[in-house]
């Protein structure tokens, strides 16, 4: 009983959304070009289910390129109201249109010259009649048995909110860096804003050694500074080479083999040559990549002059959220 029942609510919120498809119309294209011209903010109204869908309606606009904000119509009416200026754009929302508080908005919005567009399932309404464009979000049906709840008509406004979100997002060429400068806290903000500069280690944390230091101590720098590597510097202090932790266990299985003494040996003579590197202005994500293709932990931060000047282990992407 009870899966069937979800899947009848499921199956009437679904075809509400697919009903709106066919009322995207010149009525859906006005509203977003006066969204677009729209020299101030859009203003998101609705009370009760339609408020919280409003809410969310302002979010999703507000994050990706259309500044936006909530307005409570109970709050407009005693006061707040003053947050809307001339060159906003307000998106009403109420599936009745009827809904006290915002007719009772609606005569200070025109006395402002204040743009309104309408999202409401009756064309008829008080709302609609006094609205610049009425876009149509009624549905057949409520998925409450009682047709009391607001369900269906609230996916469905939301559905609408989402497509002239998205169609404004395309029309204002917001690009995935965009998102990320709205969205610094988040995963993707992360991976797009932080830079190799932001996390590398610098001065005397860089593990590095000239090209003829005796092996020791080399081994030595590489566990005093902690990053399973150094770098091999010529007497200029360009890189020449990198020593990690894996270059010395197999130097180690090969100098036994051939009764060697590895310590004797200097870092020029077991070093990686070319290894991998990064630079300070590089995306944190370009250092994951790396790190990820070569089967590596630690990259080592040049100079345009060739000099190491950081380094910058997983562990500090991992910590930073970039991984």
């Amino acid at each position: 009983m009870s899966i069937e029942q979800a899947k009848r609510v499921l199956r009437i919120e679904a075809d509400a959304i697919a009903r709106l498809i066919d009322r995207v119309d010149a009525g859906f294209e006005t509203a977003v070009d006066m969204i677009l011209n729209c020299k101030g903010r859009v203003v998101v109204t609705g009370m009760g289910k339609s408020g919280h869908i409003g809410n969310k309606i302002a979010a999703t606009l507000a994050s990706t390129g259309t500044p936006a904000l909530f307005l409570h119509p109970a709050e407009g009416i005693h006061g707040d109201l003053g947050m809307v200026t001339r060159g906003d754009v307000v998106i009403a929302i109420s599936n009745s249109g009827e809904t006290d508080e915002l007719s009772r908005m609606l005569p200070s919005l025109k006395r402002i010259g204040i743009k309104i567009i309408a999202l409401t399932g009756n064309k008829d309404s008080t709302l609609a009649k006094n609205s610049d464009v009425v876009i149509d979000v009624g549905v057949a049906e409520e998925a409450c048995p009682l047709g009391l709840a607001p369900t269906a008509s609230t996916t469905a406004t939301l559905a609408m909110g989402d497509a002239i979100a998205v169609v404004l997002l395309d029309k204002r060429g917001f690009r995935e860096e965009d998102f990320a400068c709205y969205h610094p806290g988040g995963s993707l903000g992360k991976r797009l804003l932080l830079r190799v500069r932001d996390l590398m280690h610098t001065g005397d944390a860089v593990p590095m050694v000239i090209e003829d230091t005796l092996i020791k101590n080399a081994i030595y720098e590489i566990s005093s500074k902690k990053m399973g590597i150094t770098a091999v510097v010529d007497g200029q202090g360009r890189l020449v080479g990198l020593i990690s932790d894996g270059d010395l266990r197999r130097w180690m299985e090969r100098t036994e083999r051939n009764g060697e003494n590895l310590l004797a040996k200097k870092a020029f003579e077991i070093m990686t040559k070319n290894p991998k590197v990064i630079f300070r202005d590089a995306l944190a994500a370009e250092a994951v990549s790396i790190m990820e293709s070569n089967s590596i932990t630690c990259l080592l931060i040049l100079d345009r002059d060739g000099r190491p000047e950081g380094v910058i282990h997983l562990h500090d992407l991992l910590k930073a959220g970039v991984v």
